[in-house]
């Protein structure tokens, strides 16, 4: 009566399903195969194993319909394994099917194999049907369905769920908070979590207490996240990782180049992952040398490298400097995505190449890679540098064709771009127009425009706005007293500062890096501190005079200060990027260039005496400020004096 009722039933399953689907293939199964199907069931379920082990997975649904009788857990889940691998979602309902049709009494393990396929096929809606409908769940049922939720970004029912399990009276174990923790909606939540690991004492776990530190760090919270990394009794090489991550990405690159550095003298060895959120820091800070270095070390471990690392490699080396190995490596690697060629293309455009990079982005269109907003920005900046007005209004407007509304950052750079070219009025009046409500940086950059050109009665109209929307940022006092230094104004730069005390804003001091022997040194404005500083202040007194020689004049209108004009000398002599430069002119081989990294924008005169520096010295140097890089040599500079 059973095999009846199931042969009625399977026509209406195999029809609903996949009767089709399995007429897609013939049938390629070895005779011996076919024949014991009739042989018994004990035969026909060893067979239908193992066609699922050789991948056969079309061919053991045959033979399960052939049968029309009962078998046992161990086959289905051979079965569902073999949708598993596959992704396999028809055939995967399919033996679900089978299972219900058949009446079989499926237990917890056979459950979770199911809840585990349709998972892994992407159907959350199903797995969540077969886990409410099991009579008894488990701690692998329970972690199913949360990490499912987690992976698929859906947080609120991944916190759900582990709430509801609490309530039922199971406590979560250290697979559950690792699976729930990524699913932490904000730090009062994930503070809440963690006190629940404490009290539960699974925070002995290495993969609990890496989640703990990968999501303060994702949270900001790096003081927290250091301090349960330095409690963890053991780590491997995530739990390095995601803290070299979280020191990388929330803008302490120092930090991830030191921990990297303990990370080896630990013994512990670097992953691809680890590579990745290494090499950004090295690319934050100019380390060029230690990013040689940790590409060499990729190479000697024979790891074969995924587009993730090729791409973080291709970003270093353009923002260290050298284009020509991120172009070369670029060009070398097997695969390139959205990622690898944004990161190309925005290697350029910081070096001022605007033509190789819009060069670039058409061979990207044609290649058949869709650009995302990230490299629609990288484009409008290579125009930005350039002073490509038109072509940067050509790519702004192509962003609908690629159904991407732009964002503040476009808009932003659509205002430097009008704003650099001397097109004030033009820059303000597309503000204006600005569908999203503009924010400070759009303004600032309309204020930094009006210093360029010395338009002191826009500046001033932009600077007081900027007064009321960002009163603590120092950007726009600061750009304000250069105008009115420039002009002379010296009483109303005194107001400015007056202001600016009043208000408890600090300038944010200059300060440029240079890389010696893998070794950072860092230098501000007048420094005195470095064990090198009566060498230093010797070199840069005797290039002063060897410039002068040459026809340099100090542009003292950025010194910022009403006294003698000697005195404004003086002060330009020892700004950060000139001590960096003079200490290594003072450590470096004749012919070697010369890197330094400078948080704030290079000032006017900076850029005179580093044309001249070049030519005097013999030396390329190579700059990169807030804004772009800068490629010095024989007394001149890639940027054209357009920066």
């Amino acid at each position: 009566m059973l095999n009846r009722s199931w042969n009625r039933r399977t026509k209406k399953v195999v029809s609903a399903y996949v009767g089709p689907l399995l007429q897609l293939r013939p049938r390629t199964v070895a005779t011996g195969v076919v024949q014991a199907e009739t042989n018994g069931s004990n035969t026909s379920r060893y067979n239908v194993k193992s066609l699922c082990n050789q991948g056969l997975l079309n061919e053991a649904l045959h033979i399960l319909y052939d049968i029309g009788q009962p078998i046992d857990g161990s086959t289905y889940i051979a079965l569902l394994q073999g949708c598993i691998n596959k992704r396999a979602l028809p055939e995967g309902k399919l033996v679900h099917a089978h299972i219900n049709g058949m009446g079989f009494m499926a237990d917890n393990f056979l459950l979770n194999r199911l809840i585990n396929m349709y998972v892994k096929c992407g159907c959350l809606a199903d797995a969540r049907r077969v886990f409410d409908a099991m009579a008894e769940r488990d701690y692998v049922s329970w972690n199913s369905m949360i990490t499912a939720y987690t992976r698929h970004g859906f947080a609120v029912e991944a916190l759900g769920l582990f709430h509801q399990m609490q309530q039922e009276g199971i406590q979560p174990d250290q697979f559950t908070f690792a699976s729930v923790l990524p699913a932490c909606d904000g730090l009062a939540t994930l503070v809440k979590v963690h006190e629940k690991i404490l009290k539960s004492g699974m925070d002995w776990d290495v993969f609990v207490e890496s989640a703990l530190v990968d999501m303060y760090a994702k949270f900001g919270n790096l003081k927290d996240a250091r301090k349960v990394f330095d409690r963890m009794r053991q780590r491997d090489d995530v739990s390095w990782t995601v803290m070299i991550a979280g020191y990388s990405q929330n803008g302490l690159p120092e930090e991830a180049l030191r921990l990297y550095q303990q990370m080896q003298e630990a013994g512990a060895k670097p992953s691809l992952n680890t590579f990745a959120s290494i090499l950004p820091a090295c690319a934050n800070l100019g380390a060029l040398e230690q990013g040689i270095e940790i590409h060499e070390e990729i190479i000697r471990g024979a790891f074969r490298c995924d587009v993730f690392v090729e791409s973080a490699l291709v970003d270093m080396y353009a923002k260290c400097g050298n284009v020509e190995k991120a172009r070369k490596l670029f060009d070398e690697m097997p695969e390139q995505d959205v990622v690898s060629w944004t990161a190309m293309i925005a290697g350029y455009a910081i070096h001022g190449r605007a033509e190789e990079a819009l060069k670039l982005f058409r061979h990207m269109k044609y290649s058949g890679v869709r650009p995302n907003n990230v490299t629609l920005l990288s484009v409008l900046s290579a125009c930005c540098h350039a002073g490509l007005v038109d072509e940067g209004f050509r790519c702004f407007n192509s962003m609908r064709d690629y159904h991407i509304a732009p964002a503040m950052e476009h808009y932003r750079c659509m205002v430097d771009l009008l704003g650099r070219a001397g097109r004030l009025e033009e820059a303000r009046s597309f503000i204006n127009r600005m569908p999203i409500k503009p924010d400070a940086a759009v303004w600032r950059c309309l204020l930094a425009a009006c210093r360029t050109h010395n338009n002191i009665e826009l500046g001033e109209k932009v600077a007081a706005q900027l007064f009321e929307l960002d009163p603590q940022y120092d950007a726009p006092y600061v750009l304000l007293s250069n105008m009115y230094a420039a002009n002379d104004r010296w009483g109303d730069l005194e107001n400015v500062r007056k202001m600016m005390k009043d208000r408890g804003v600090k300038k944010t001091p200059g300060c440029s890096w240079i890389e010696l022997n893998k070794e950072v040194h860092a230098f501000f404005g007048g420094d005195r501190s470095h064990p090198q500083t009566a060498e230093i202040y010797a070199k840069l007194e005797k290039l002063a005079r060897e410039m002068k020689a040459e026809g340099y004049v100090p542009n003292t209108e950025f010194a910022l200060t009403d006294v003698e004009e000697e005195q404004k000398e003086q002060i330009l002599c020892y700004h950060s990027e000139k001590l960096a430069i003079a200490f290594g002119l003072l450590n470096t081989l004749p012919g070697t260039t010369i890197r330094i990294i400078k948080n704030l924008r290079v000032c006017g005169d900076c850029h005179s005496a580093i044309k001249f520096i070049s030519k005097i010295a013999a030396r390329e140097i190579i700059v990169r400020d807030a804004n772009r890089y800068h490629h010095f040599k024989d007394g001149l500079c890639s940027c054209v004096d357009y920066w």
